[in-house]
């Protein structure tokens, strides 16, 4: 959900520079800031974020040169315009002054030459800013990817490490149902000494401590999860949430195996499998 995008762009004398800005957050949450005078486009900037991105705290930047779009319009003021000629006439006949006033004094005088700038096409300013908008978003997808690519990788490289370690829980685990019916022959040879084991109780015994530790139906549902996982990366698309509510099956799977096991080289599998689903849990959060 990290990245950067930047597009810019001169279109109908606006200078328009826009920049995407995202940093990993469990839902959407776009923010714009922007020039107050073009706030009348961001719902549609916000639109075309929430298409392009699903996941992330997302800033977008908006800088804004107008300046060469600025239509304006020149008007005369009547009003104050005959009020100064009428009092150039009034001086003139008071005094019996010579001359009369010329069109350039007339302009200098303060008001009575108007500018006014026509009002703001807010259709085209808003259409220009999101072609921008879709510049950066198409920049910042660019960069995404790459990240993504870097990200899937070191998950796979993850999920192999688990699938070697579960294998080894599944090798080890029947040692452990035979280390446990030698030494519980051992304990009653001992308390019976020369009497005769009953072999049946031994093996229904180690058949109870076989079932108790049988840890075949996590080990193969770990592996499913491990399947799921590398197709959730090979089909891409918006899978960050997807992927949080697989990990956590990764989790339940991994903390059965280890209240089940007594064996101390199992546990260490677990610990290290439990280490693993925690980084990929936290590369996890930066996936869309």
């Amino acid at each position: 959900m990290t990245g950067y995008g930047r597009g810019e762009a001169v279109l109908h004398g606006r200078s328009i520079v826009v920049e995407v800005r995202s940093v990993n957050n469990r839902y959407l949450d776009c923010s714009i800031k922007m020039p107050r005078a073009y706030i009348f486009a961001e719902d549609a900037m916000k639109s075309r974020v929430q298409n392009a991105i699903s996941r992330g705290k997302v800033d977008v930047f908006v800088t804004m040169d107008s300046a060469g779009a600025d239509a304006v319009t020149v008007k005369v003021n009547h009003p104050v315009a005959a009020g100064y000629a009428a009092a150039l006439k009034e001086l003139k006949d008071t005094y019996q002054l010579l001359g009369l006033p010329d069109l350039a004094l007339m302009a200098r005088f303060p008001d009575v030459l108007q500018t006014e700038k026509a009002p703001e096409n807010v259709e085209e300013a808003a259409a220009d800013i999101c072609a921008v908008l879709d510049q950066a978003l198409a920049d910042f997808a660019v960069m995404r990817d790459r990240e993504g690519e870097r990200l899937s990788a070191d998950i796979l490289s993850r999920a192999d490490t688990i699938e070697t370690l579960t294998g080894q829980v599944e090798e080890q685990s029947p040692k452990t149902v035979a280390e446990y019916r030698a030494r519980l022959e051992a304990k009653m040879r001992e308390v019976l000494q020369n009497q005769q084991l009953d072999e049946s109780r031994i093996l229904t015994e180690a058949a109870i401590f076989a079932d108790k530790v049988a840890v075949d139906e996590e080990t193969v549902r770990l592996r499913s999860h491990l399947s799921q996982l590398r197709t959730m990366l090979s089909q891409g698309g918006p899978i960050g949430r997807k992927l949080d509510f697989l990990i956590q099956e990764f989790n339940r799977e991994a903390n059965t195996i280890g209240s089940k096991c007594n064996d101390l080289e199992i546990a260490r599998h677990v610990i290290d499998i439990k280490a693993e689903i925690e980084k990929i849990r936290e590369q996890v959060q930066n996936i869309e």
